[in-house]
């Protein structure tokens, strides 16, 4: 079953966030609670006022009253010591469990790794006719190694003028985009080192390829502007199919999780309980924007690691599927086969028109190495698990008759 999710909107088309600088909440002002005086038992403070004549009291009542507090004050005291609880509760710390002191642990590891990302765009000023750059969006993103490269989503920077990275100490990069993968929902920046405070620390890679329902999950990343929030989950399913927001196609085996990703979460990591980065956090099911409990991340295992991105092509353009119902038929209709391409050198025919300027329908693709071709994701799905130079045996509807053709498959670029 295939679902269409669009990623969480821009953080800056949330009327509680436009207010906000495009910086993260460290540089904002924050909430004070204020501290505690440890105070006395109540019992102590109440025999105390009898003891200076704060209470109106018979004097034959006094002295009984204060012994008998005094008493009640001291049996406090001693239980406090038995339990080992502090007698001032404002000033009491729970015991961390060994879960929560993991989980505190696995956070200030990875914490250094994530980093703020502020696109912005360019606009004219309606009164000064200037040309202005201003926040278009906010995502996360992460370190990838100790060169520069920072990974997060491609929707997170597109159509941006200028990215700006904040990295964990509070300062700003201007980055550069190196390579992205639309269709996978990608980016790579680039970093320059030579104004950073100290190295760069990137996050352990995991493996995305044997995860398990109910693996214990954590998500790091600035949802609102709030910056390296920390929220835990699991894995609610493996092998799910979303379709990118970018192009519409369809991305394979991603991860379904339960903790929570808002706009502004976008391109940060999703952790497992060791720290090992396994998916970045692109999308999430929700009616209102916000987190409902359906998260989605795509695997560490398809992520591109070098900027750029090398995927085996047919190398033709087809008909989109609603066209090709409206004619009654299943399958993807070639309009057009590269000339020197994949497809052309194995005599695929490309939709033209005759003398008469009606149009001539191309070949119908119905199956590819014996599996059933209905639309155009069937065919990305084939294509995804293929490699450049694999050969494929083609079924293709020519006019009234069916054909077998043999395409091997080139590289894109």
């Amino acid at each position: 079953m295939t679902l269409t999710f669009k990623p969480p909107a821009p953080l800056a088309s949330f009327p509680a966030a436009r207010f906000a600088a495009s910086r993260p909440s460290t540089r904002r002002a924050g909430l004070v609670q204020p501290r505690c005086k440890q105070q006395q038992p109540a019992s102590q403070q109440l025999a105390d006022a009898v003891a200076a004549d704060k209470v109106l009291l018979p004097d034959r009542w006094r002295q009984p009253l204060q012994r008998l507090l005094t008493a009640a004050a001291g049996v406090a005291v001693a239980a406090s010591l038995l339990v080992g609880t502090p007698l001032d509760a404002a000033q009491a710390r729970a015991v961390l469990t060994a879960d929560e002191k993991a989980t505190i642990a696995l956070f200030q590891r990875s914490r250094p790794s994530v980093v703020y990302i502020t696109s912005l765009a360019k606009r004219r000023d309606a009164f000064t006719l200037n040309m202005l750059e201003i926040p278009a969006g906010e995502g996360s993103g992460f370190v990838w190694d100790t060169k520069g490269h920072i990974v997060t989503n491609y929707h997170v920077i597109r159509g941006a003028s200028d990215v700006l990275v904040t990295l964990s100490g509070g300062k700003d990069q201007s980055a550069k985009v190196v390579g992205y993968d639309e269709d996978k929902d990608v980016a790579v920046l680039q970093i320059t080192q030579k104004d950073m405070e100290g190295p760069l620390v990137p996050l352990q890679l995991g493996d995305s390829s044997d995860l398990e329902v109910g693996q214990k999950v954590y998500a790091i990343g600035n949802p609102f502007g709030l910056d390296h929030t920390l929220t835990a989950g699991v894995i609610s399913g493996t092998g799910r199919e979303i379709n990118s927001g970018n192009t519409g196609r369809p991305i394979q085996d991603v991860i379904q999780t339960d903790a929570a990703i808002n706009p502004g979460n976008s391109g940060g990591p999703l952790l497992d309980s060791s720290g090992n980065m396994i998916g970045i956090n692109t999308a999430i099911y929700s009616q209102s924007g916000n987190s409902a409990g359906v998260g989605f991340a795509i695997p560490v295992d398809i992520i591109i690691t070098f900027g750029k991105v090398v995927r085996p092509i047919m190398g033709i353009s087809f008909a989109p599927d609603q066209s090709v119902e409206q004619l009654g038929m299943n399958g993807v209709l070639v309009l057009s086969a590269r000339e020197g391409g994949p497809a052309a050198k194995a005599g695929v025919r490309g939709s033209s028109r005759d003398e008469y300027g009606r149009l001539v329908l191309g070949d119908i693709i119905l199956s590819v190495n014996s599996k059933r071709i209905t639309s155009a994701s069937d065919l990305y799905r084939i294509l995804d698990k293929c490699a450049v130079g694999d050969k494929l045996d083609v079924e293709v509807l020519r006019e009234d008759s069916k054909e077998h053709l043999t395409i091997v498959l080139e590289p894109s670029n």
